[in-house]
């Protein structure tokens, strides 16, 4: 059986964002057993998980990527949008837009220090819609 979830997140500023338990209250109780897998409908903002304890992570993966993706790159074509835009299409081409986790004893199976991140790629993006789907 499959169940899908569809809710919007409020505006995030730019970075990322820890939204495990955002994300949870969005849905129904988990079932016992199954596998949750949730998609952002974004070009311009990704998901992934990483580090839920130390905020300096955070902090370090928006310094890295924009280091490795600036903005103002002279042979960008893709700039109606602000010098943010093509930038984080990219940014969302590297992370992604979708995870899967287990669900194991009615809870997602992620490991002691990981948890769900919303990576915000742009300076004004906006609330950011998403499909949230039980497999059980």
């Amino acid at each position: 059986m499959v169940k899908h979830y569809h809710f919007s997140l409020p505006t995030y500023p730019r970075g990322y964002h820890l939204v495990t338990d955002r994300i949870l209250n969005e849905i129904d109780l988990l079932p016992e057993n199954g596998i949750f897998h949730l998609f952002i409908k974004h070009t311009s903002a990704a998901i992934c998980i990483n580090e839920n304890a130390d905020p300096s992570v955070r902090t370090d993966f928006e310094s890295i990527f924009n280091m490795v993706v600036p903005e103002n790159l002279p042979f960008l074509q893709h700039d109606l949008e602000g010098p943010d835009d093509m930038p984080a299409h990219i940014k969302t081409a590297m992370i992604g837009t979708t995870i899967t986790v287990p669900i194991v004893q009615g809870r997602l199976d992620l490991g002691t220090w990981q948890g769900i991140y919303l990576c915000e790629f742009r300076n004004s993006g906006g609330s950011r819609k998403f499909t949230a789907s039980i497999y059980s």
